[in-house]
């Protein structure tokens, strides 16, 4: 176990911002859940930078993804302020996590496409919807400003992602591009199961939740279906990559 303890500049940024009565534990909840989160996507970040380093990647995609990172402990620092402003910690003790996935058995930039895929073209395009979603819903204040900063970066972050398989698919044999095709189903698999975990089946606090960002998960997950199936996989299937039967087969055993 590590500790995370973000609570200097988060204190230093804290918003001006009260949970209505009785919504306390959970807006802290929430906000605390997406510190660690938005903490935990910088060392995505910071290892694809060096997967694509290694890989013979533009040197500018390698910075792009550099300040990625750091976007995202940002994030963190800004998720960590609303926990502060509504009282609590802006601290957690985190297990260490998986080693970042190096693809080892296929080439450098193959394996690099991969976590470009996972990232930026599945669970970044995602946040950019759900925190839309949740965005729109907010009444005008300084949480959804703070919001709003985060989602601007996600969606640059989703546009990288975008560009990168656009442009190095093209290049790909035929026999990289099937096995990309492939690998989307455990793509889609790891992307549903971390959402899910992480959206609850419950219908919201309604108007006044909202106010501190506790949106409705139920609907959050409507936004994610809506997003992988209206978004995502056509424009997979566009790039030249079996989407829509990855999607389909996503839990099929063989």
């Amino acid at each position: 176990m590590r500790t995370l303890d973000l609570r200097e500049p988060a204190r230093a940024a804290a918003p001006d911002a009260t949970a209505p009565t009785g919504l306390d534990e959970a807006a802290i909840a929430t906000w605390h859940g997406r510190m660690i989160n938005e903490h935990a996507s910088a060392t995505v970040f910071a290892g694809l930078a060096e997967q694509l380093h290694r890989a013979g990647a533009d040197p500018a995609h390698v910075r792009a993804c550099q300040g990625f990172a750091d976007e995202e402990r940002h994030h963190g620092v800004l998720c960590g302020a609303v926990v502060e402003a509504l009282g609590g910690e802006a601290m957690a003790s985190l297990p260490d996590g998986p080693p970042f996935p190096a693809h080892a058995e296929v080439a450098p930039m193959e394996g690099a496409l991969r976590n470009v895929l996972s990232v930026g073209c599945l669970s970044e395009t995602v946040a950019v919807a759900v925190i839309g979603a949740e965005r729109e819903e907010m009444p005008d204040g300084e949480l959804r400003a703070l919001l709003t900063r985060i989602w601007s970066d996600e969606i640059g972050h989703a546009r990288f992602g975008w560009m990168m398989l656009g442009r190095q698919v093209p290049r790909l044999d035929a026999a990289a591009r099937q096995r990309l095709s492939a690998y989307l189903r455990v793509a889609f698999r790891h992307v549903e199961a971390h959402e899910l975990a992480h959206l609850p089946d419950h219908p919201g606090y309604g108007p006044e939740g909202l106010v501190v960002g506790l949106c409705s998960g139920r609907d959050a997950r409507t936004v994610f279906y809506a997003t992988v199936t209206d978004v995502i996989v056509p424009r997979l299937e566009a790039i030249g990559l079996a989407a829509g039967r990855a999607w389909r087969t996503r839990h099929a055993t063989v």
